[in-house]
C-alpha cells in the first residue's frame, strides 16, 4: 500500500533531519546512530517496494545496493570520529559504495537489457570513463587534492557516472516509459550532485561549513530514497 511508503519517507525524512542537526554540532557516535536509522529506513523502503512489486530480477540488486549504501554511511561517518583511522574508513566507504553502484547497474541491465545490443552497456561506461578522467583533471583548478586516494577517486568516479548513464541509456531503448528508469535516473544524478559537494568537503579546503552538510546530505538522502522507492513502480 502507498501510505506504508509515504510513512517511511516521512520517518527518512524526520530522522535526516534530526541526523544533520546532531552533525552540525559534533562528530559523534549519536550522529552515526541517528544516521544508521535513516539509511535503514531507505533500505525497509526498498524491501517493502519490492514485496508489493515482487518477482522481478532487480528488486535484490537494489536492495542489496542500499545495504552497501548503509554500511558506507557508517564507515564515512566513523573516519570523523576516529580520525586516527581516517584512512581505512574511507577506503571501506568508497568500496562499498562503489559495489552498490554496480549492483544498481547490474540489476537495470538483467531487468531491461534483454537481448538488445551490448552498445547499451559499453557506451555509458565509456563515457563515464572520459567523465571520471575530466574530473581528475578538473581537480587542480578546483583545488582538490586526492593524494593518496588518486586511483580509488578515480574507479569509484567511473562506477558513479556510469549509474546514471546506464539507466539513461536504458531509458533511451524503453522509449522513455518506465517510471522506474526515471527514477534511478534522477537518483543517480542526485547521487552525482551530493559527492560533487563530498568531494568538496573531503578533499578541499574551506568546504566543512554547515551548507556543504545540508546541501550533501540533502542530495544524498534523497538519490537513496528514490532509488528505493522506485521499485514500488515497477
Amino acid at each position: 500500500m502507498l501510505w506504508i511508503c509515504i510513512l517511511l519517507l516521512s520517518l527518512g525524512a524526520l530522522t535526516i533531519v534530526f541526523y544533520v542537526i546532531e552533525k552540525i554540532k559534533a562528530y559523534s557516535l549519536k550522529a552515526v546512530a541517528i544516521k544508521a536509522v535513516a539509511s535503514l529506513l531507505f533500505v525497509a523502503l526498498a524491501a517493502y517496494s519490492s514485496f508489493v512489486k515482487h518477482g522481478h530480477i532487480i528488486n535484490p540488486f537494489i536492495i542489496l545496493g542500499l545495504i552497501l549504501g548503509l554500511t558506507g554511511d557508517i564507515w564515512l561517518d566513523l573516519k570523523y570520529v576516529y580520525p586516527k583511522d581516517d584512512k581505512i574508513y574511507t577506503y571501506c566507504g568508497f568500496i562499498v559504495f562503489g559495489l552498490g553502484h554496480i549492483l544498481f547497474i547490474s540489476g537495470m541491465h538483467l531487468e531491461y537489457l534483454g537481448d538488445n545490443s551490448v552498445l547499451y552497456i559499453l557506451i555509458p561506461i565509456i563515457i563515464a570513463v572520459v567523465g571520471a578522467i575530466a574530473n581528475y583533471f578538473l581537480a587542480i583548478p578546483l583545488k582538490l587534492k586526492f593524494g593518496d586516494y588518486k586511483l580509488i577517486v578515480f574507479l569509484y568516479s567511473v562506477m558513479l557516472f556510469s549509474f546514471p548513464l546506464s539507466s539513461l541509456s536504458l531509458l533511451i531503448l524503453d522509449g522513455w516509459d518506465n517510471t522506474t528508469l526515471v527514477m534511478l535516473f534522477v537518483g543517480g544524478l542526485l547521487f552525482m550532485v551530493s559527492d560533487l559537494v563530498l568531494s568538496g568537503t573531503y578533499f578541499g579546503e574551506n568546504h566543512e561549513k554547515p551548507i556543504d552538510f545540508i546541501l550533501n546530505y540533502l542530495t544524498y538522502y534523497s538519490a537513496q530514497f528514490v532509488i528505493a522507492f522506485s521499485l514500488f513502480f515497477l
